[in-house]
């Protein structure tokens, strides 16, 4: 298949995304039986695999970057990608350039066809990336869970030395995962395998028996952290990944010394703490407004990015473009309810979309009722990014938030990017 643009690789993915709701959709069965035909090229490289609710993705990167301060040619796997789709294959910190990432990616859907399997669209590029890491040599490669972990389809590593990462955990993709944090805990720690060493934060003892149960039955060596007072030559970093890269960098410091690899320097750690995170407390400043954009879309996170902006402009309102998708509508009311210590004035959009999924926005009259039920009585509906994102920069707090679906921040980091010019 000739793909040779991003535009044309959206579009030959797009047939993929139907099947990740047909029944029967969350297993294993059709990834590894794909990797299989593939020659499991996930098991030629070093994995830290990573699971949890929150801080996933944030501690994904900096694992990467630690990695690579270390000198290790690594790859890295993030979903759902922020502003294009070769998010989720990068190679040191790079995601694959168009032309080189289309063109395989014809090559290698030529390959799948040729299987017989029928992955998901989610399957396919976690299949593309593991490819990919093994055709560019990679050392490391540093995996983000999409969802869940036990059946979740970067789970097809067999390697004893992989090194499980499970960040803070939380309610979240409850009708999938189950209503209850123990039964979400028990699918989370579905990534620990035979002999794996495991890394998290202590938690509440709902979540901490599933880990530890796993933990035991496959002979895995588990290391359980309490949060250490920050360095101050890290305090820049926001309170939430202050916690990311402490649970990163405790992985990563096993990971070298079990390969008898120096310690790294200091100037390496902060250099790797500067590592931009798309979308996680993303700021930029536009016309004396600081704009932070971050893909908040559920209560845990959602308090986590409220508590970091109070801490880091104490005093300050501000104003939030919002919206979420309509298949986390549960999220809605909880999600909202923990900007109200912070925003005063909100302006509700719209999006469409297609990224693992067709997804659309919340309609924005219920978006408006939560944030009435939250405090936020000032909310105006502006249907459409462009109009919604001009009159958030036109509003008068010094603080302005753009949060809510990562299918939002597609559409609005572009325009932020357009005003900077």
């Amino acid at each position: 298949m000739h793909i040779a643009t991003f535009a044309a690789a959206r579009n030959a993915l797009t047939p993929y995304m139907a099947r990740v709701s047909a029944p029967g959709s969350y297993t294993l069965e059709r990834q590894i039986r794909l990797m299989d035909y593939l020659g499991n090229p996930q098991d030629t490289f070093r994995v830290i695999h990573v699971a949890g609710t929150s801080g996933k993705t944030s501690t994904s990167y900096y694992a990467a970057a630690l990695l690579q301060a270390a000198g290790f040619k690594v790859g890295l796997t993030v979903s759902p990608h922020v502003d294009e789709v070769n998010e989720r294959v990068q190679i040191n910190l790079v995601p694959l350039p168009e032309r080189e990432f289309c063109a395989d990616l014809g090559t290698f859907m030529d390959i799948v066809e040729q299987s017989g399997v029928q992955p998901s669209y989610f399957e396919l590029l976690i299949a593309f990336a593991y490819w990919q890491f093994a055709r560019h040599g990679v050392e490391y490669a540093v995996v983000e869970v999409g969802l869940g972990g036990l059946l979740d389809s970067t789970n097809v590593i067999t390697r004893p030395d992989k090194i499980c990462v499970i960040t803070d955990l939380g309610m979240d993709h409850m009708r999938v995962l189950g209503d209850t944090l123990g039964q979400i805990a028990a699918q989370k720690a579905g990534i620990i395998q035979l002999h794996n060493t495991v890394f998290c934060y202590e938690q509440s003892k709902e979540v901490m028996a599933p880990i530890r149960n796993r933990s035991a039955q496959k002979q895995a060596d588990l290391h359980v952290l309490t949060q250490s007072p920050t360095p101050s030559d890290l305090q820049f970093l926001p309170l939430f990944q202050q916690r990311n890269f402490q649970l990163s960098k405790a992985a990563v410091t096993f990971a070298l010394a079990r390969s008898t690899h120096a310690p790294l320097a200091r100037k390496a750690v902060l250099q790797a703490a500067h590592t931009t995170i798309p979308a996680r407390m993303e700021t930029f400043e536009i016309k004396g407004k600081t704009i932070i954009v971050d893909g908040s879309h559920n209560a845990q996170k959602m308090h986590a990015l409220v508590a970091s902006i109070m801490q880091r402009y104490p005093g300050q309102d501000a104003a939030v473009l919002l919206s979420f998708a309509a298949h986390g509508a549960y999220r809605l009311e909880t999600a909202t309810a923990e900007l109200a210590p912070l925003v005063r004035h909100a302006i509700v959009t719209t999006f469409r979309g297609a990224q693992d999924m067709p997804n659309q926005s919340v309609p924005p009259e219920a978006v408006r009722e939560a944030c009435n039920q939250a405090g936020i009585t000032a909310v105006d509906i502006l249907p459409g990014a462009s109009k919604a994102w001009e009159a958030l920069l036109a509003r008068p707090e010094s603080i302005l938030l753009v949060a809510g679906s990562f299918y939002l921040l597609n559409h609005i980091r572009p325009l932020i990017f357009a005003t900077q010019k």
